[in-house]
């Protein structure tokens, strides 16, 4: 597989439609993470209630696939458990380290993410969203 396979025109499509997630006021829980490797980084803010995300605020300095990933998430989080999100962590990190399955359902859309597989340099910015979103979980007690 070549590098440039990595940025089909769906992760490019995803990348550049992706919406302004402002950061949250008072959120319960937020967090930042970098991608040492690329320099990658990603804010999220979560606020929380009657046990689900209730609203999202991120803030996304990332390269074409940290930002598809993240665009996918600030799509579909609001409404999620923190059990759905934890567990949406693991498959992704299955996907991308081991074969394992693409996410489905409300998250069909990471399966565009399934070709990271093959470059493990880039797994860090792709799952960037997915460990600060389990990082503000913890953080706000969920």
């Amino acid at each position: 597989m070549e590098f440039s396979d990595l940025y089909s025109n769906r992760i490019l499509e995803i990348a550049g439609a992706a919406r302004q997630m402002p950061r949250l006021d008072a959120p319960d829980g937020s967090a930042r993470k970098v991608s040492r490797v690329c320099g990658s980084a990603i804010e999220v803010d979560l606020k929380l209630a009657h046990g689900a995300v209730a609203a999202y605020g991120a803030s996304v300095n990332a390269c074409a696939l940290g930002q598809t990933s993240a665009a996918i998430v600030a799509e579909h989080i609001v409404g999620a458990t923190p059990a759905e999100l934890r567990a949406l962590r693991e498959q992704m990190i299955a996907m991308l380290k081991s074969d394992g399955p693409a996410p489905t359902g409300r998250w069909d859309d990471l399966k565009y993410l399934a070709p990271v597989r093959g470059f493990p340099a880039r797994h860090a910015s792709t799952l960037l969203v997915f460990d600060a979103v389990a990082e503000a979980l913890d953080r706000a007690g969920a």
